[in-house]
């Protein structure tokens, strides 16, 4: 049975992994030059299952309205005439309530836990490395942001997470390079989480996937997924150089997980994801002063930065920007991840000499992803995983193949998906098929 798959970043590659290792034909169409060129590329690394929480949360809506005109916020809103953003943004405002909330991030914590034991499994099977690092220390500035952080250090408590809440001198034993002028009211320190580098990590998960026997197409563009009878699919590609007529591809089964291209891909078979593309920014340092930089990987609540070791350079990420399809550089967003670094670690590296990027986060109102079967028989999603793709890759991976297994009856072997899809399904938005 041929599966393709529809994109090479994290999530894809990994689909492709898990497919090949069930015993299907797989194909991996990527638009880019290579694997996790996207979103996957510029992150900020972090594996934090007990920190993987929805952008819609209690206070969110407020924190936003205050920084909106301050010089460094964490969110920049570009106001658009794109209907898309608007009932993005109607959607998203209704999933800021305290219990949608604790119902999202349930659901995201249970999909990230179960991955970093599929990233773990895979690590020692493959002996694969990058540049990964234990613990994770959340930076509170003020008393307020702490106050903030109480319904998530709540759900911490009621499942068994391993966290501590920390002071300001806890934190700086910890992280010996934190700069001691910069206001700290205190901590959240989960231990067991921690970061990596992504595309690192797909690109060695890609040589073995190619090994296997999954085929890479990359440079190649998706135009259209077109439902063929007897429950088969294609896939048009565009056509390059002279040909006289688009290419086509045929599947049994189709999985896309395109990120934020995915939404227009499934438009026109009438499957509407409210999926919205949230710019991010990152930059990346290199460390001159071992003693002044990170030992591993942290966020500061009050920007929502993330700050992450990698080998001998400092990742920096974040910015949430909504409202502007383009991925320019916008310099109010890399001052902000630039301000954050040096309040921290202002002499770990040279941060005039960063390397500067941004990408579009595939975001969904409410934070967990999608992953399962559509309304259009064959036809899976694997997408929505907004800035938290790199923690949910592996597990999500394994459920859509999973899953895929199930429907072309090899369900008896492979024993369905691993955790409970409660929320995590397509017909959470109606998209799934007709029961």
């Amino acid at each position: 049975m041929h599966v393709i798959v529809i994109g090479a970043g994290a999530i894809g590659v990994s689909s492709a992994w898990y497919l090949r290792q069930a015993g299907f034909d797989v194909t991996v169409l990527e638009r880019r030059g290579a694997p996790a060129q996207e979103a996957s590329f510029g992150n900020a690394g972090v594996i934090a299952p007990g920190y993987v929480t929805p952008w819609a949360a209690p206070g969110m809506p407020g924190k936003i309205l205050r920084t909106l005109f301050a010089r460094e916020a964490p969110v920049l809103f570009r106001p658009a005439a794109d209907p898309a953003m608007w009932r993005w943004i109607a959607r998203w405002l209704r999933e800021c309530r305290l219990e949608r909330y604790r119902a999202n991030k349930l659901r995201m914590q249970r999909l990230a836990f179960y991955s970093r034991a599929c990233l773990h499994q895979l690590r020692s099977e493959l002996e694969i490395d990058y540049e990964q690092s234990q613990g994770y220390l959340q930076l509170f500035r003020t008393a307020r942001d702490l106050d903030l952080a109480a319904p998530a250090v709540a759900l911490l408590r009621e499942n068994n997470v391993p966290h501590r809440l920390v002071s300001a001198q806890e934190c700086r034993r910890i992280e010996p390079g934190l700069a001691a002028g910069t206001p700290l009211a205190g901590g959240l320190h989960l231990p067991e989480d921690e970061s990596g580098n992504c595309p690192m990590f797909v690109r060695a998960l890609h040589r073995h996937a190619e090994a296997a026997g999954v085929s890479f197409r990359f440079e190649t563009r998706v135009e259209q997924i077109r439902p063929v009878q007897a429950g088969k699919l294609d896939i048009v590609l565009s056509r390059t150089g002279d040909q006289d007529a688009a290419p086509v591809l045929s599947a049994d089964r189709v999985l896309v997980a395109a990120g934020a291209d995915s939404a227009a891909l499934l438009r026109p078979l009438r499957l509407r994801v409210p999926l919205y593309p949230v710019k991010g920014y990152s930059v990346t340092v290199m460390i001159r002063d071992e003693l002044q930089a990170p030992l591993g990987a942290l966020m500061d609540e009050s920007y929502k930065v993330a700050m992450t070791r990698m080998g001998n350079r400092l990742r920096v990420a974040g910015t949430a920007e909504l409202g502007s399809r383009r991925l320019d550089l916008r310099p109010a967003a890399l001052n902000t991840l630039v301000k954050v670094a040096r309040d921290w670690f202002p002499v770990a590296g040279n941060y005039q000499e960063a390397t500067q990027w941004a990408g579009a986060r595939p975001m969904l109102p409410d934070g967990p992803p999608l992953i399962g079967p559509t309304a259009v028989p064959g036809l899976f999603l694997n997408l929505g995983h907004g800035s938290t793709g790199w923690a949910m890759s592996c597990g999500s991976g394994k459920i859509a193949a999973d899953q895929i297994a199930a429907s072309a009856g090899a369900c008896a072997s492979r024993g369905g998906p691993g955790i409970d899809m409660e929320g995590l399904l397509p017909d959470r938005y109606g998209l799934g098929p007709a029961r």
